[in-house]
């Protein structure tokens, strides 16, 4: 019986042609945060252990991938091992999102940066979750975070900066809802739950999409009891009418507002996101091709400040890029035409000619691959063709150059 030779679960292979439309859709994403001042930056894969489950990264600190000791440290670890705890075994993660290692990034490298940084990041991260649709073990964020300053031009930047983003890659339609955690506190207060039980109130509430207004009500009462059940199910009734945007946030969709018209946000105050370490506004981008969010972020004040013990302001928003990309068309994706230089042998002589031949190709536009002529060589660029190349031209023992060259389409 043949192996399986399929890559671990959760995680993908990416053929050739999928690759390119995913480089280029990033790549159009991170131009445009360059064009608004962000600057690019990278962490490592991995981080220490310690740091990835302080408690700065909500429930997703249960998903991190463990990476057991090495050598001699691994072995004392193994016989000092008698609480059974496999934390003990392991000292680093592979990060679990870009947010935790940007605030140990920010903390290190702080003396050589700006007064207010502004960072893009994107890369792999990896959750031991288990995967399902649309879920994976390896996939990509790609996050824009301000860090230092604490007006709401650090929040315009983002959500301007992001609808700009999403504009280019062609999710026009994108909308960001938004709401902030102190009014979400603030309206907790008045349906009557206490701080003790503020945390799984939200968990209920953020549940809204899935088991509606009526569920929402249902799970309150019975954790809280009816008058919070009576007043859950007032309140949820009054957002079907056109809610007014509080105080906080009027500066925030003013200026979005000004440059992309209305529309672009909506308040939303039943939005929760489920990180325990935002503080103020948060966002979650939508689009009306997905039946889930394509992003999210929020302001996270005091996360920082947990490396270098005094408080500085951030705020950040990731696009969800592998949700956002089976949006995107593949009329996004530009080809460099690729031709098939075919060699008819490979003597020494045939394969200088080909290997002068390329610059003057390059220069034309061309991606160029050389190839020894095989048997069946309809084949052969039958199969290239699937990968790209349009076009083809042989090489032999004649001297050619580029006016004596004949380029033939694949196919013809």
């Amino acid at each position: 019986m043949a192996k399986d030779v399929h890559p671990p679960r959760g995680m993908r292979d990416f053929l050739p042609l999928e690759q390119l439309k995913r480089d280029q859709v990033l790549g159009r994403i991170r131009s445009t945060y360059r064009s608004h001042g962000f600057q690019e930056i990278e962490t490592p894969a991995l981080e220490e252990l310690e740091r990835l489950t302080s408690g700065q990264g909500g429930d997703n600190e249960k998903l991190a991938f463990r990476v057991m000791k090495r050598g001699e440290e691994l072995e004392r670890a193994i016989e000092a091992n008698s609480d059974g705890n496999a934390d003990t075994l392991a000292d680093l993660g592979l990060r679990f999102d870009l947010t935790v290692p940007l605030t140990r990034y920010y903390a290190t490298n702080r003396s050589k940066l700006p007064k207010v940084f502004k960072a893009i990041q994107s890369g792999p991260v990896w959750r031991a979750e288990r995967p399902q649709k649309g879920r994976y073990r390896q996939f990509i964020q790609c996050d824009i975070d301000i860090i230092g300053e604490s007006s709401v031009l650090a929040e315009i930047d983002l959500l301007t900066s992001s609808l700009h983003a999403l504009e280019e890659i062609g999710l026009n339609d994108a909308t960001i809802r938004v709401n902030h955690r102190v009014l979400l506190s603030n309206l907790l207060d008045d349906l009557g739950i206490p701080d003790e039980g503020k945390p799984s109130a939200m968990i209920i509430i953020d549940k809204l999409d899935k088991i509606f207004a009526e569920g929402v009500a249902k799970e309150l009462g019975e954790k809280f009891g009816a008058k919070v059940a009576a007043s859950a199910a007032s309140w949820l009734a009054l957002m079907e009418s056109k809610l007014e945007i509080p105080v906080e946030l009027q500066d925030l969709f003013r200026a979005v507002e000004s440059k992309f018209g209305k529309g672009r946000l909506r308040f939303d105050p039943t939005l929760v996101r489920g990180m325990g370490y935002y503080t103020g506004t948060i966002f979650e981008i939508e689009h009306p091709g997905s039946g889930t969010s394509i992003g999210g972020g929020g302001r996270y004040d005091g996360m920082v400040g947990r490396w270098i013990g005094e408080d500085v302001p951030a705020v950040g928003i990731s696009i969800g890029f592998e949700r956002a990309i089976e949006l995107v068309g593949d009329s996004l994706t530009q080809q460099v035409p690729g031709l098939v230089l075919v060699l008819e042998n490979d003597s020494p002589e045939v394969i200088a000619a080909a290997l002068k031949l390329q610059p003057a190709l390059f220069e034309h536009g061309y991606a160029v691959r050389l190839e020894l002529r095989p048997k069946k060589l309809n084949i052969l660029l039958d199969s290239l063709a699937e990968q790209g190349f349009t076009h083809f031209a042989s090489v032999g023992e004649e001297a050619v150059n580029m006016d004596s060259l004949v380029i033939k389409p694949i196919g013809n």
